[in-house]
């Protein structure tokens, strides 16, 4: 059927071994210098060249070095490899509620050359910039010819191109420890560790993966504007009795029943509590336990929040298990379920289920255990905020908001308002929300995407060293910290002034340490090495740190002479 369109250009298939001719197979993933499509006559593809990874909730950040990513791509390039497709190479956000996974944050930046607010991460913009640079120097020979293999050492290759007219060469150093001195030609080369110089005469070393001739910039977030008049509603706990509800027996899937028009679905049911039940009189309250496929719960008792549970990327489901108090009567539960994010890739994710599918028991009764699943449970999609459209402008008139000392801080299910001026200047612009628990966040309407800063940083960061192979564990940022902090804000969608700034808290946060910061280069640095044609006619301002590097500036000498 593709083949029939006649679309006129080659059809594709990435992580496809089978893939029938016409479709050509192809490469995803951090190295693919080693794949070989199924046919001797399909050219060499890399379509996703992982210059990161995402980050999660509960997660730390991945950061993979530039001299990685250039290593990675110069050896695809010099064991046949004919065309790459970065991903990223323009990191992005996933405004509203679009980020999959589960539990993929709202920033996608995925350390990208060019990242989440479109300015240059350097030095991997630069550095990879040089690369294609030198690459292309060589692009004749190229595609001409495949390349001839030798040895020059233990753990060193030299990958050789050579036509009647042209010779182009890699040599390569896959030690991720020492530096080695090797011969070829008529010339010697200093390799460091775990890189590849590219020769594209088979003479002059233009280029090192592992030597990036770009300078290197300091991102910083600084704080532009933080004194908004906030106003607070709280949101209600959803009854039984209310008209949008609906009941049957049994426990519902979460997405089939919200079909994902949110991320919100209450389950709702009562549990009856005769006179003469034990606990009443001992004091011993009974134990409710709920197992859900996930993501987050929070368990109401009587429209009075008994706790809160949630998952992980690497293991939604999650449990609650806490003693309850209940009265003589009937009583109210009342289960929150939120879905953070749809799985997006995975074996069958398509089987994959979210929301509370039980068990639901109660312990420590005269009666022993009460089974709660098979009962009647009422359903209730969204929340009433969502209903009334709080966090538009027409919306948010049709409630009462209070401010001042009445202000709701630090309590669940809050929305929040206020206006402001949009920050002088041009910057991008993010919201600053570390004060902040778990939610969502609208800008004039606009929902800039789920918030959980109150979601701490696992896992193991330190030292990153590029040499060695990457994974998504490698090099990472964060820990004990928010997974993600700021959330991108675009100014196409500021006005002047009278913007409305709307969020919807579960967890319970401070709207009075929301700041808006603007996202700019504190500072620049760089390594200067002899022979590295990228820095040529370009000049480093001295004072220990690089505070401008202009083409064809005036020489001026670097405090950093010991790399010179």
């Amino acid at each position: 059927m593709a083949v029939k369109l006649g679309t006129g250009v080659p059809w594709i298939m990435c992580k496809q071994e089978d893939a029938p001719d016409p479709m050509i197979d192809t490469c995803n993933g951090f190295y693919c210098e080693n794949f070989k499509p199924n046919k001797d006559y399909k050219p060499k593809i890399w379509t996703e060249a992982w210059t990161g990874w995402y980050t999660e909730f509960g997660g730390a950040v991945p950061h993979r070095p530039a001299e990685d990513m250039a290593f990675s791509v110069a050896r695809f390039i010099q064991n046949g490899g004919s065309y790459i497709n970065y991903y990223m190479y323009h990191g992005g956000t996933n405004f509203g509620r679009t980020a999959g996974g589960p539990f993929i944050a709202t920033s996608y930046d995925y350390d990208a050359p060019i990242d989440e607010f479109g300015l240059p991460r350097e030095p991997k913009w630069g550095h990879l910039r040089d690369l294609h640079k030198a690459i292309k120097l060589c692009e004749p020979v190229l595609v001409a010819v495949d390349p001839t293999v030798t040895s020059l050492g233990s753990n060193q290759e030299a990958h050789v191109f050579r036509s009647k007219s042209v010779c182009a060469a890699f040599l390569a150093n896959y030690d991720t420890k020492y530096s080695v001195k090797v011969t070829f030609g008529n010339g010697q080369y200093d390799l460091p560790p775990w890189s590849i110089s590219i020769l594209p005469d088979c003479k002059t070393a233009v280029y090192n993966t592992a030597r990036p001739g770009a300078q290197s910039s300091q991102m910083t977030m600084i704080p532009v504007s933080s004194s908004f008049s906030w106003q607070s509603y709280n949101e209600e706990t959803a009854s039984a009795d209310d008209d949008d509800t609906t009941t049957m027996n049994g426990l519902w899937e979460q997405i089939n029943v919200t079909r994902d028009a949110t991320d919100y679905l209450w389950y709702l049911t009562d549990v009856k509590i005769d006179d003469d039940e034990g606990f009443l009189k001992s004091g011993q309250s009974p134990l409710l336990t709920i197992f859900s496929a996930g993501h987050a719960l929070h368990v109401f008792i009587n429209d009075q929040l008994a706790g809160t549970v949630y998952g992980g990327l690497s293991s939604p489901k999650l449990k609650f298990s806490q003693k309850v108090k209940l009265t003589a009567g009937i009583n109210k539960i009342s289960l929150l379920s939120v879905a953070v994010g749809l799985p997006n890739v995975g074996l069958h994710f398509e089987t994959w289920n979210a929301g509370v599918l039980g068990p639901v028991t109660l312990k420590n009764l005269n009666s022993g255990t009460r089974d709660l699943s098979r009962q009647k449970w009422s359903y209730k999609i969204g929340l009433k905020g969502e209903s009334l459209s709080l966090h538009t402008v027409s919306g948010s008139t049709s409630v009462e908001w209070v401010e001042g000392s009445l202000l709701a801080q630090k309590q669940p299910l809050t929305w929040y308002k206020t206006t402001f001026d949009a920050p002088y200047g041009n910057d991008p612009l993010a919201l600053d929300l570390s004060s902040m628990g778990k939610g969502q966040m609208w800008i004039n309407g606009q929902n800039i995407g789920r918030h959980w800063p109150g979601y701490i940083a696992q896992g193991s960061c330190g030292d990153c060293n590029y040499a060695g192979t990457f994974d998504d564990k490698k090099c990472r940022s964060n820990c004990g910290e928010p997974s993600q902090r700021w959330y991108h804000v675009p100014r196409s969608w500021l006005k002047p002034s009278g913007n409305l700034l709307v969020v919807f808290e579960e967890w319970g946060g401070d709207p009075t340490g929301i700041s808006f910061v603007k996202r700019t280069t504190a500072s620049v640095c760089a390594d200067i090495f002899e022979g590295q044609p990228a820095l040529k006619n370009w000049h480093v301002k001295a004072s220990g740190k690089v505070n401008s590097l202009q083409p064809n500036s005036p020489p001026v000498v670097s405090s950093r002479t010991e790399d010179i």
